[in-house]
């Protein structure tokens, strides 16, 4: 997940307060101590971290509860909307109306910017722009040949010069070319550290490309010099908004959060993983959420509508509450699955899962047999597909010399199959369902 470590402390934070039998001076003090160890443990900001925690003591401290819920829960609500405001309060939207739209990206070697062109170029593409990409790093070795096979991955044309050493030349030299397009992505060069030389060369391709939007390009490993690196490019090229990438990983990613709070900038996108859709628009209160346990469940519901379209869902669903599914029907749903990303990433965005305390090995588990299953099912016939009930013993031997895989495995699958199907018709039966879900409660269910 985001931010694991983070995301831990604070659920612990608010799981004190759900299971303390009374809200007293002790328990708020006990709770901003709690919340700045989370925090700087993250490499926040020092004095964002204590404003932070002095605006929710004060609001504790002063505000009345609202009628309509608990003391515990107004404590709680405290806490979300003040990490919430922290970080940005609201989603930051790209104004891309004007066309050509040019979106600089700036930043550090190491920092990701030529695998984030390629992902801000697709989710600009989803959206039915047509979008190009320039290159003018001629600092960094095959910097255009690695642009152009990211580019490659995303059926994204590439403009470029490897041969020409003036990012300003490249720029000119493709000018009138890209104004056909809505987007235009600038791929700029960096460096491993800031200098005169890299701020100078920043400076002169701002002034010849004149873009509507710089982006800072930050990982979410750079600690506590996020800020004096964020200060920096907002001084040289105005950085309106900012992506944090690496933010999936083991990174602390604290410090590359609360730069953009420093220099005014707004977090408009967050990369958490290494493939072209791996990256999301940033919205401070379905981050809070997931942080916190609470879910999000707009982004799930993005992420489903991506990988599955309306009329197949529907189509499933139907069939599901019928008890008509055969196993390509669960093979689309797996295959759906895939397409909305690692499990333990979907999990983080189901309501209350977050606080279930599954591990990150069981989750990965679970994948790996996802994945099993789909080898499965490629090794079957198309009757067998359509008719699992025909699957003889003989039958799941030929399956498993195909796929691969076990007899268990197969075995496995089948049960999987079976379940779901039950499951299926007990949903038009209120009262099995409730005799079903009673069992669960007791622990006498077995998945």
């Amino acid at each position: 997940m985001v931010l694991d470590k983070l995301g831990d402390s604070l659920k612990g934070t608010l799981q004190k307060i759900a299971g303390s039998v009374f809200v007293d001076e002790r328990l708020i003090n006990e709770l901003v101590r709690d919340i700045q160890r989370a925090l700087l443990s993250a490499d926040v900001n020092v004095k964002l971290v204590f404003t932070l925690t002095d605006n929710i003591k004060k609001r504790i401290t002063n505000e009345q509860t609202p009628a309509s819920i608990t003391k515990k829960e107004h404590l709680i609500n405290i806490v979300y909307e003040e990490l919430v405001k922290f970080l940005g309060e609201e989603e930051y939207n790209i104004d891309t109306s004007k066309k050509p739209f040019t979106l600089m990206l700036v930043g550090l070697f190491g920092s990701g910017k030529t695998t984030t062109a390629g992902k801000l170029g697709k989710h600009f593409q989803k959206r039915g722009l047509k979008v190009a990409m320039i290159s003018t790093d001629t600092w960094r070795p095959a910097a255009f040949q690695q642009l152009k096979q990211v580019g490659d991955q995303v059926n994204l044309p590439v403009f470029g010069n490897p041969d020409e050493k003036d990012p300003v030349a490249i720029y000119n030299q493709f000018k009138d070319e890209l104004e056909q397009y809505d987007i235009v992505i600038v791929d700029t060069a960096g460096r491993d550290a800031l200098s005169d030389e890299l701020i100078e060369e920043i400076k002169s391709i701002t002034e010849a490309v004149q873009p509507d939007e710089s982006m800072l390009v930050i990982s979410a490993d750079i600690g506590q010099t996020a800020e004096k690196q964020a200060t920096a490019f907002h001084d040289t090229c105005n950085v309106k908004s900012v992506t944090i990438t690496k933010l999936d990983g083991t990174a602390k990613g604290g410090g590359a959060l609360s730069a953009s709070a420093v220099s005014g900038a707004k977090v408009a996108f967050i990369g958490v993983g290494e493939h072209v859709d791996d990256l999301e628009a940033f919205n401070p209160k379905r981050f809070v959420g997931r942080l916190l346990g609470m879910g999000d469940i707009e982004t799930l519901l993005e992420k489903a509508k991506e990988a599955i379209d309306e009329d197949t869902a529907e189509d499933l669903g139907k069939k599901f509450l019928k008890g008509e599914f055969n196993m390509l029907d669960l093979y689309e749903q797996m295959a759906a699955m895939k397409k909305m990303g690692p499990l333990s990433k979907v999990v983080d965005m189901i309501p209350g899962m977050g606080n279930m305390g599954l591990s990150k090995d069981m989750l990965e588990q679970q994948q790996g047999k996802i994945e099993s299953w789909r080898y499965i099912m490629d090794s079957m016939t198309k009757r067998e597909l359509e008719e699992p009930d025909t699957i003889s013993a003989q039958r799941i031997d030929r399956i498993a010399k195909g796929s691969g895989r076990s007899i268990s495995d197969i075995r496995e699958l089948m049960k999987q199959y079976k379940q779901a199907k039950k499951m299926g018709k007990m949903m038009k039966n209120p009262k099995q369902m409730e005799k079903m879900m009673k069992k669960f409660g007791s622990g006498q269910f077995q998945a």
